[in-house]
């Protein structure tokens, strides 16, 4: 049975032996761990897809499962989740949920060894809404991480900041809803004593700034769209389906002023970070926007969203307020752009894989293609970069690694047992990659 503390139940020792039991470490050898904060954000140290330098020495280009070759280690996961794993001081942070979506749970891995060192129930709900597709889950925002804190986020299901070392609930909130209709999909950012999440449901659609310390809200911004899509008695169509979105937001500077970029259905954001005040937007006709923006010299670089997806320059400086959208856009492509996974800026160009595994290289400077070539698969999970080559990995469990340049040229193309929807990261000369079932730790 479990005890409860803080009003959440807590596994006792015969649950961890009964997690012990579900959950089989398959151990090829081990991981060498680092006492840093090597990935602690779904998007990276950088918050940019970027693996850091320290992390990407040795990094494996090439594996296999059967023959098993380049594989650390394999755990079996129990329930389901989307989220990518965040790193640091050697442990691994994933979520999980039941496919109701009645209980959620949160787990910390060994990274050296694999093994489970918790896996913690962290919240119960009575009546989930139903997720209304196959594709997501309840699990699929990922974590945020520091040095003295982790910080799990099931998007209106509740957020709470734990003791990484004990698992302590320091704080958590449940009051921050919208009916999120496909299931949750924003993952938090830190920002100094800000923690910044995005709510863009059926009903409601903002961005809030809690303080870390303490769980208060410091903030919240309701956007300001206009979806343009009332039917003839002024509700909205499809219930509202047209204005959710999934997108995890970034910071920049501008002029020493800090501004959130985030993006949203049918319009992208800029608020200040300290107050939350909207600074600027600009208007776009897509939807279900999921990939965060990326920055090149002080200007934002926007991937719209899914199903005809726009790719787009907005430059930045003290005269971008307001509605920008036709005096600071500097390039739009209005087609070929990926809709689901993530793009990557590496130097100046802007990588891409499609939903239907059409790669593309585009110069971020003009918005205009280099190459584009194509490899097989369905692709939902965004990719990572390290040592000049692309991480993109497939529904099927394919991952193709391709070298980042003018050329089109694949390295390698390796093959795991199951797909993934989950974003990898990287570690200590290792990649992580959570697929359905399973975490795997790739490397020497």
């Amino acid at each position: 049975m479990m005890f409860t503390a803080f009003g959440v139940k807590i596994p006792t020792a015969a649950d961890a032996l009964r997690a012990a039991v579900l959950c089989v470490v398959v151990s090829l050898g081990t991981v060498a761990a680092s006492e840093r904060l090597n990935w602690p954000v779904r998007t990276g140290p950088a918050l940019n897809g970027h693996v850091a330098d320290a992390d990407a020495q040795g990094l494996p280009t090439r594996w296999s499962e059967a023959p098993a070759s380049n594989i650390a280690w394999k755990l079996e996961l129990e329930g389901f989740g989307h989220s990518a794993p965040v790193i640091g001081h050697g442990r691994i942070w994933v979520t999980s949920a039941t496919k109701d979506g009645k209980q959620q749970f949160v787990y910390c891995v060994d990274q050296a060894t694999g093994k489970i060192l918790q896996h913690m129930l962290l919240f119960e709900n009575p009546e989930p809404e139903p997720l209304m597709n196959d594709v997501n889950t309840y699990a699929s925002p990922s974590c945020a991480l520091e040095d003295d804190a982790v910080y799990v986020h099931f998007g209106t299901y509740g957020t709470a900041k734990l003791n990484p070392a004990t698992l302590e609930i320091l704080w958590q909130r449940r009051d921050i809803n919208c009916r999120h209709f496909r299931g949750p999909g924003s993952s938090p950012i830190l920002w100094k004593d800000l923690l910044l999440l995005t709510f863009d449901g059926i009903d409601m659609q903002f961005i809030t700034a809690l303080n870390k310390h303490t769980g208060e809200t410091v903030w919240r911004t309701d956007r300001t769209t206009d979806y343009g899509d009332l039917d003839e008695n002024g509700q909205p169509k499809q219930e509202g389906d047209l204005r959710k979105a999934y997108s995890t937001p970034n910071v920049i500077e501008v002029n020493g002023h800090a501004q959130v970029v985030s993006v949203g259905s049918r319009a992208a954001f800029a608020y200040d970070v300290e107050t939350g005040e909207e600074l600027w937007t600009i208007r776009h006709d897509d939807f279900n926007a999921s990939s965060p923006p990326m920055f090149f010299e002080n200007h934002a670089i926007i991937n719209t969203g899914s199903r005809g997806s726009n790719l787009l320059s907005v430059r930045l400086d003290d005269s971008t307020r307001g509605d920008v959208s036709e005096s600071h856009v500097v390039w739009n492509r209005d087609k070929g752009n990926s809709d689901l996974s993530a793009p990557l800026l590496i130097g100046d160009r802007i990588f891409s894989i499609l939903n239907n595994g059409v790669i593309n290289c585009v110069d971020v400077r003009t918005g205009e293609e280099i190459w584009k070539d194509r490899v097989e698969g369905t692709f939902t999970a965004s990719p990572i970069t390290a040592n000049g080559v692309i991480y993109f990995c497939n529904e099927a469990g394919d991952c193709y690694v391709v070298k980042a340049a003018d050329t089109y040229e694949l390295i390698s193309h390796n093959h795991l047992d199951e797909g993934m929807r989950a974003s990898p990261a990287a570690a200590d000369g290792h990649v992580f990659f959570r697929t359905f079932t399973h975490l795997y730790a790739i490397g020497q």
